[in-house]
């Protein structure tokens, strides 16, 4: 049983459009949510830390009166956040960050004898 869970405002089939979403199709994404909707999934995204960027990218679309509606101090402040960030495009990561390997041993090892005497 979890207490205290929030639930969120949209059908999970939304949330995982929006977290798989390039940052260019966000926006239309977006505009299909009516605004209360939109305020109460900026503050719940904005509560999950792997999706805090998507939360500030949401309230950019927002009223700062629906935001601090639903989220109290938190919205108006989230309000204040997604006003100063860079633009949707810019907040939200565009790919994952690239791996790179070595190209060289990592350590020498010695060279093993062969004991023929055990």
């Amino acid at each position: 049983m979890r207490l205290n869970e929030e639930t969120c405002p949209v059908p999970e089939s939304l949330l995982g459009q929006l977290y798989r979403v390039t940052p260019q199709g966000l926006p239309a994404l977006i505009d299909a949510v009516p605004p209360n909707t939109r305020a109460m999934l900026a503050v719940y995204c904005y509560r999950r830390a792997h999706l805090a960027s998507l939360g500030i990218a949401i309230a950019a679309s927002c009223e700062e009166d629906d935001l601090a509606e639903h989220g109290g101090n938190l919205g108006s402040d989230l309000y204040d956040k997604s006003r100063k960030t860079p633009k949707v495009a810019e907040s939200l990561p565009s790919q994952r960050k690239k791996i790179s390997l070595s190209t060289g041993p990592i350590r020498q090892l010695p060279p093993l004898e062969d004991d023929l005497d055990a």
